[in-house]
């Protein structure tokens, strides 16, 4: 069944004071319980798209106009007071260091208590059963002895499970990943992208999922939307924007290869798809994929 309404819908320019422009005229939707891509070069504004959807992105003294409506809501109108309560709660974001998301002094218990505490009036007896089951979930110890480590002695795949288990735990309707693989071993980050598909199949949680590597976005996500320049220059689905890219890859060359000349990177498939006249976004999907 096809969802009636989006779950987000984004119309946004966005820039810095010192760099205005980064984003002109980015417009797209995430249905419930979709994983939508968004790949592109680097400095093409993915990341400022992610940060400019719960309005962090002012906190970094950026500026975005237009509009941004979350589950019926005008987050563009919300004060400081609604958007904290939304964020953690209703959109959760992780980031691409998963060292530097989480605080170096504090053991992880006390930061699991901590994003526990932001959002539920139950107490952390409740809570902490909750976080252990989910972190056994994620595929961690849940005993004592781990859960009083500081992030320092986490290997970087375990600390990016351990930021991904803190995004979860209130259930959000959105799950923001930014380039959430990027600095992880190929066999960790496949692991990783098993997660994100197992946090969408229990709880129907949307994900946007910002990458320049368009072989993982294409594994797992049910549209894509090519970033090129500040704006939307692309649309299809996994299948589409592989062939299209593809199209331009010289006969023989190893598509799994990073170092190849017609690797299927996410300049690659820029390069084809701005050339595509591939920009409308097609029908949103009509399940989650299992």
């Amino acid at each position: 069944m096809i969802a009636a309404e989006p779950l987000l819908a984004v119309d946004i320019s966005a820039g810095y004071p010192a760099r205005p422009g980064v984003l002109r005229d980015v417009r797209f939707e995430i249905f419930p319980g979709e994983i939508l891509g968004l790949i592109g070069r680097s400095g093409s504004g993915k990341s400022t798209i992610a940060f400019a959807i719960p309005r962090l992105l002012e906190l970094r003294g950026g500026m975005v106009r237009g509009t941004l409506r979350f589950a019926g809501r005008d987050l563009m109108a919300a004060s400081q007071a609604e958007l904290r309560r939304l964020r953690g709660k209703e959109v959760a974001i992780v980031l691409q260091s998963p060292i530097s998301a989480l605080n170096p002094v504090l053991r992880l218990e006390t930061q699991l208590r901590e994003v526990w505490r932001a959002h539920r009036a139950e107490p952390w007896r409740e809570g902490r059963e909750h976080a252990r089951a989910l972190m056994g979930r994620m595929g961690l110890p849940s005993d004592e002895e781990f859960l009083r480590r500081y992030p320092r002695q986490l290997s970087l795949g375990q600390a990016q499970r351990v930021v991904i288990a803190m995004a979860v735990l209130h259930r959000p309707k959105l799950l923001i990943a930014d380039e959430p693989t990027s600095a992880l071993d190929p066999a960790t980050g496949a692991e990783i992208m098993e997660l994100f598909r197992q946090v969408n199949r229990d709880s129907a949680t949307a994900i946007l999922y910002v990458s320049h590597d368009l072989a993982s976005v294409a594994s797992l996500c049910h549209r894509v939307a090519v970033v090129h320049e500040g704006t939307v220059a692309g649309w299809g689905s996994p299948q589409e924007i592989l062939a299209t890219a593809a199209a331009g890859v010289p006969e023989g060359t190893p598509c799994g290869a990073p170092s190849a000349p017609g690797y299927l990177s996410a300049a690659t498939a820029v390069s084809s798809v701005t050339g595509s006249g591939m920009i409308s976004p097609p029908t949103p999907p009509i399940t989650p994929a299992v």
